[in-house]
C-alpha cells in the first residue's frame, strides 16, 4: 500500500466512525489466522494513552492494518522513537501519524506546572519545548497541535531509521487532531 492509499483508508475509515457506519471488517477468526504468520500495518500511529482515543475505531481499522503506540501525550521518548522504528524497518509500515487529541489531560497538566513526581515531570518535560513555541496565552488545543508538530520533526531528527526512511521517500510523518466530541481527525 502507497503512502497515499494509507492516508485515504484512514479518511475514508474516520468518516465512517463519525457518520456512525463503522464496517468492522478484518476482526474474524480467519483474520486472526491469516496474522499469526506476520504482521504489515500500514500506518503507524502514535497517540496518546487518552481511553478516550481510540485509533483503531477512530480509523475503522481492523486487526493487522495499524501499528498504535500509546503514551500520554503522544511524546516522542526513547521508548516510542524505538517501538515506531520497529515498524518502519521491520514491518513495512508507511506512514506515521501523531495524533494529539482535543482536552489532552498530559498537555493540561503540563501547561498548569507544578510537581507531579518525578515520572510525570519526566513525561510533561516533552511537551514543554511546545508550550513554549505556542507562546503566552494559547489554547490547550493550540498546543495539542504544536506538540504533534514538534512530535512530527522529532521523530525524523532523533531517529537515523525513520529520518532515512523520510529522506528517501519510503516513509511520512504527519501531526493529526481528533476531535473528542465529533470523532472527526483532523490532518494538519
Amino acid at each position: 500500500m502507497t503512502i497515499s492509499e494509507s492516508k485515504a483508508r484512514l479518511v475514508a475509515g474516520n468518516d465512517r466512525f463519525v457518520s456512525d457506519s463503522l464496517e468492522g471488517k478484518l476482526v474474524s477468526s480467519s483474520r486472526r489466522t491469516e496474522l499469526t504468520a506476520g504482521q504489515q500495518p500500514h500506518t503507524i500511529v502514535l497517540s496518546c494513552a487518552d481511553s478516550r482515543v481510540v485509533p483503531e475505531l477512530a480509523f475503522d481499522s481492523g486487526l493487522g492494518e495499524l501499528f498504535v503506540v500509546r503514551v500520554a501525550g503522544n511524546i516522542a521518548n526513547s521508548s516510542s522513537i524505538g517501538s515506531i522504528e520497529y515498524a518502519v524497518a521491520h514491518c513495512g509500515s508507511k506512514l506515521i501519524v501523531v495524533l494529539g487529541h482535543q482536552s489532552c489531560g498530559a498537555v493540561t497538566a503540563a501547561v498548569n506546572g507544578g510537581d507531579n513526581g518525578y515520572n510525570i515531570n519526566h513525561l510533561l518535560s516533552h511537551i514543554t519545548p511546545a508550550i513554549s513555541a505556542s507562546g503566552d496565552g494559547a489554547s490547550i488545543a493550540d498546543v495539542v497541535k504544536k506538540n504533534a508538530e514538534m512530535t512530527v520533526a522529532e521523530l525524523t531528527s532523533r531517529s537515523k531509521i525513520i529520518g532515512d526512511a523520510v529522506a528517501k521517500g519510503d516513509v511520512e510523518v504527519v501531526p493529526a487532531y481528533y476531535n473528542l466530541d465529533t470523532g472527526k481527525v483532523d490532518f494538519l
